[in-house]
């Protein structure tokens, strides 16, 4: 074949045959509109017909090889005679072997199986197997040469790179909000990861943006709006953003054309317990740390109404703006929930917007019997919501619910990019919902929370709720049965936060020297128990008191059984101490 091809490539009789390994003559002569000689259709009905077609060289029976070399040498023939370069790259056909990817990827899927899914609720494997950092470098082999590796080396690497992870699926995995394997969840990620799609307009992701707009429709509904709007977020954290920024454009449109110039000293106020990204928040918009006023908390952790009222007060002598109030339903270390319906007075007096960052409590509105510790949820404004806690959609599924339908959300984030939501479309572009979100690729998170949902129904998340709920209330009766283990305070929701005094302190008076010698307990305890695997449980300082283990129980793997061995365990390895 000689001429020119597409933007003025041609024929080179000699090119390198290194770059036509992963075609077959099949593939070239189709690419370049060639028929297959009479010796190559040959080829390929005995292909066709022969069990061993499809399998490389190296899986082949010894009275198959000469065949196949034979055979690969006519085809490399073949493909350098209808060869078409482009700037000395070679377009014939695709180079990827797709039977060895498939292949490839067939054998780590098996490994998933084996050494992840089916070891997640065997409570005899470990949780981790600790590495320093410098040494765990040189076990995984982590450089990337200029060559790739083979696949066995590949599968290797997969081996080693679960053997040296913490296991968050095992049983005695007690040291995030986050826990435990959920296998519907689990499928639902191995589809969106196969599929590799974005959600942000309907004609590439007609089906996710489906299941979007209906799981939100649930969770609005169980907050207790009639009707409202929402997205999913990479994490509460920019959930917990998006809402700061929304209240600040309901206050002052203008903002998004014309910046912070010209705007008075804008004011927000959250809990002395609230997650850091508040903070964060408060930094990266541009509103400043300095004006995020910290409202007193009790000795449970919730936020004082009272105090909020003072300071609002505060901050308008002061001639700064107030706009925001952000409530917490289930604070990080305590698991405190402010009382919302008093808060929502003050807000509803000063006209101020109601955001309750219910990342981690929000999951308690699917149970009847807990749903009251977040009593007046719905006369919030915003509510952050992330089913990969306690309901365990996988990380990451957050939600930024808002209870307003006239398209804030759209109006506040929209930059009407022309090549993805054009409004001359054949079907109905208010399906694009892509422009109401910060980001343009969107992974489709709600999916994992629906599959999960669709297999449960609401009654299995409800019992899901309740059951993590109640062995975090068999765990405070045995602290409270048990020598050594002290409870910081009574818990409302499944942050247990309590010490364990080894013996060589119980008769100590409580005094500095007690509690700085209590103060080093719970690191060493942790370090021991992230050495022998055996479980693994955070700690903590928090408000002038003393490091204390915090225990959160969430998986439905978790049974009476590992609460006993968490206390036996923490007191064989302090017991020492």
């Amino acid at each position: 074949m000689n001429g020119s091809a597409g933007s003025g490539g041609e024929m080179e009789e000699d090119a390198p045959l290194t770059h036509l390994s992963g075609w077959s003559a099949k593939q070239a002569a189709v690419s370049t509109g060639t028929p297959a000689s009479g010796k190559e259709k040959q080829h390929q009905v005995a292909a066709g017909s022969s069990a061993h077609s499809q399998l490389p060289c190296c899986f082949l029976p010894p009275c198959a090889v000469q065949t196949h070399v034979d055979s690969n040498k006519q085809d490399i023939f073949q493909r350098k005679k209808n060869a078409v370069l482009v700037n000395g790259v070679i377009l014939n056909g695709p180079i990827t072997d797709s039977k060895a990817g498939e292949k490839f990827v067939e054998e780590a899927c098996k490994i998933i199986m084996e050494e992840v899914i089916r070891k997640a609720a065997d409570v005899t494997e470990k949780v981790c197997e600790w590495q320093p950092p410098e040494k765990l470098k040189k076990l995984l082999d982590l450089e990337m040469r200029d060559t790739g590796e083979p696949h066995q080396r590949l599968l290797q690497l997969c081996q080693d790179i679960i053997r040296y992870s913490v296991k968050t699926n095992h049983p005695r995995f007690f040291n995030q909000l986050y826990a435990g394997i959920d296998y519907y969840s689990l499928v639902a990620r191995f589809i969106t990861e196969a599929l590799n799609p974005s959600v942000y307009t309907y004609e590439v992701s007609p089906v996710f943006l489906l299941v979007e707009e209906a799981v939100l429709k649930r969770m609005i509904e169980f907050v207790g709006w009639k009707e409202g709007d929402g997205i999913f977020n990479p994490g509460g954290s920019v959930s917990n953003m998006y809402a700061m920024n929304l209240a600040r454009y309901k206050y002052c449109p203008d903002i998004k054309e014309k910046g912070l110039s010209g705007l008075p000293r804008l004011v927000l106020f959250t809990s002395e317990e609230c997650h850091y990204s508040m903070n964060k928040a408060a930094s990266f918009l541009g509103i400043g740390t300095q004006n995020v006023y910290f409202i007193t908390t009790d000795e449970r952790g919730k936020m004082i109404p009272e105090e909020l009222e003072k300071q609002v007060q505060r901050a308008r002598k002061e001639g700064a703006a107030p706009f925001l109030v952000c409530a917490t339903a289930g604070t990080t270390v305590l698991g405190a929930f402010d009382p919302l319906d008093k808060i929502a007075d003050i807000c509803e007096k000063h006209g101020l917007w109601l955001h309750v960052d219910a990342s981690w409590g929000g999951s308690a509105l699917m149970s009847r019997k807990h749903r009251k510790l977040l009593h007046g949820i719905h006369r919030a404004d915003s509510v952050a919501w992330n089913p990969h806690k306690m309901l365990m959609a996988g990380i990451q599924c957050c939600a930024l619910l808002v209870k307003d339908n006239s398209d804030l959300l759209k109006k506040c984030y929209s930059a009407k990019a022309s090549y993805l939501f054009q409004q001359d479309k054949f079907y109905d572009v208010s399906y694009d919902t892509g422009d109401k979100s910060i980001q343009c690729s969107r992974r489709p998170d709600a999916f994992k929370f629906w599959m999960t949902w669709k297999a449960l129904g609401t009654t299995g998340l409800e019992e899901r709720v309740n059951r993590a709920l109640a062995l975090a209330r068999y765990l405070v009766d045995e602290i409270k049965k048990r020598e050594g283990f002290q409870l910081l305070l009574e818990p409302e929701y499944a942050n247990i936060c309590f010490w364990y005094i080894p013996s060589s302190l119980r008769k100590m008076e409580e005094g500095p020297e007690f509690w700085k010698k209590l103060h080093q307990v719970a690191p060493v305890i942790k370090e021991r128990m992230m050495k022998k695997g055996s479980m693994m449980l955070g700690y903590q300082p928090h408000r002038g008191k003393v490091n204390f283990f915090r225990q959160v129980v969430i998986s439905p793997q978790v049974s009476r059984e590992d609460m006993d061995f968490l206390l036996d365990e923490i007191d064989l390895l302090g017991r020492d101490l």
